[in-house]
């Protein structure tokens, strides 16, 4: 019989994010950057850049991504992928698998780089509540990312004192440990571990700039938005749509049993 174990995610407290030790730069209105350097999580292979440009509220965010996951079934894996802030304002390493199955899950994580404050989508809402708007995230195993939208006063407040970190979910299942590889997420029992892994991550470094630079990263080929798996923390009305979306997750399950 396959275990199906739902584990409660820590909660972190955030709320100090938005006092006052945050530095000048969440106070002011000139234009700032940060910039991540993306790398691999539980032996992903994915890895890549982040940049985010903030003028005023106003957040440009682009993200190069090569090494991913790249599909399911007949469509591309999607690849959640946050802001995550109330944490250490650093990546995990191998010490944080509590649990010893050779992976570090993203509860197992969120010590280290915290809860999701914005969601990276691309289109719609950028709040935490978005965190599993699976048919809103880019996916395959390569893919530039570049969106402008308002970014949360939370947020802004952790890139400023520097413990915001930037993640990006989800892991071939056949690169894991076999004891992974057969668990099912401890976000949502009706999905494989491999869904919800972080399989890259990057604290955030900021800098302010005398101007904005002159235009983004090169954007590549347009994001195609997938909606055939689930990815991250059950929220509200995404949940339904994320255990059907891993559907097709459990039926590989059952064809390589």
């Amino acid at each position: 019989m396959r275990k199906k174990t739902l584990l409660a995610v820590p909660a972190v407290a955030i709320s100090a994010l938005a006092m006052t030790a945050a530095p000048a730069l969440a106070d002011n209105h000139e234009p700032w950057s940060g910039q991540a350097t993306l790398d691999e999580l539980n032996g992903s292979g994915t890895s890549g850049d982040a940049m985010i440009e903030l003028d005023g509220s106003e957040a440009t965010v682009t993200i190069n991504i090569s090494g991913a996951a790249a599909t399911f079934g007949d469509g591309p894996f999607p690849h959640a992928q946050h802001i995550h802030i109330g944490g250490q304002g650093v990546c995990p390493d191998a010490s944080a698998d509590e649990d010893g199955d050779g992976a570090v899950s993203t509860p197992e994580g969120i010590p280290s780089y915290g809860q999701v404050s914005t969601s990276l989508t691309t289109e719609g809402d950028t709040s935490a509540d978005s965190a599993l708007a699976i048919e809103r995230f880019p996916g395959g195993e390569s893919y530039t990312y570049e969106r402008t939208f308002e970014l949360n006063d939370d947020t802004a407040a952790a890139l400023a004192d520097g413990t915001a970190v930037v993640v990006v979910h989800g892991v071939d299942p056949e690169l894991l440990s076999e004891e992974a590889a057969e668990k099912m997420s401890p976000l949502n029992e009706e999905l494989p571990l491999a869904a919800t892994l972080p399989a890259a991550c990057g604290a955030v470094s900021v800098s302010q700039m005398d101007a904005m630079p002159d235009g983004g990263a090169d954007t590549g080929s347009p994001v195609q938005p997938a909606d055939n798996t689930g990815v991250m923390v059950a929220a509200g009305a995404g949940a339904v749509a994320l255990a059907a979306g891993g559907a097709w997750m459990l039926r590989r399950r059952s064809d390589n049993a």
